[in-house]
């Protein structure tokens, strides 16, 4: 399967994304230095407020940057057969329900999904629990992820 596609289109959102954040971190910083919210007295906080609302906003922009320039720097070559799963690899499960999930296995950006046609693509990184389960592992191999009542067993359908 080619996955330049895929990695494009997680490129294409990681930069709306950081888009978005840079102009929320500008809307936040504007608020945060306007003449209007100079406070009058100790207890008026609205730029202080504004000025925390700033600096995370631009500290979550700096983490997509970050993300966007690992993707772009990313090779996702195919994997042959019996190939273990590493950093790259996009991975198709079979729950015990019988439903299908397929995730590729990213340097960051974690959760973030897109879609393959039809198909939802869940990016997990290899420090999440799921991801930790997966290195290593071949198709056919079962793993199990979750915590207490959450626990889940999957099949490791394909590896890609």
């Amino acid at each position: 399967m080619d996955k330049e596609p895929l990695r494009q289109r997680i490129i294409e959102q990681l930069a709306a994304d950081l888009e978005l954040f840079l102009q929320a971190a500008r809307a936040a910083h504007e608020a945060a230095t306007n003449a209007e919210n100079l406070p009058d007295n100790e207890y008026e906080t609205l730029a202080l407020e504004a000025s925390y609302v700033a600096q995370g906003q631009a500290n979550r922009a700096q983490e997509i940057r970050m993300a966007l320039e690992s993707y772009k720097a990313l090779e996702l070559r195919p994997f042959g057969d019996g190939e273990p799963i590493r950093l790259g690899a996009l991975v198709t499960l079979e729950g015990e329900d019988g439903r299908f999930r397929t995730v590729l296995i990213g340097p960051e950006a974690g959760g973030l999904k897109v879609f393959d046609g039809n198909r939802e693509i869940i990016v997990i990184t290899p420090s999440s629990p799921l991801g930790q389960e997966l290195l290593g592992r071949i198709e056919g191999d079962q793993v199990t992820t979750g915590v207490g009542d959450t626990m889940r067993d999957y099949e490791i359908i394909a590896v890609g």
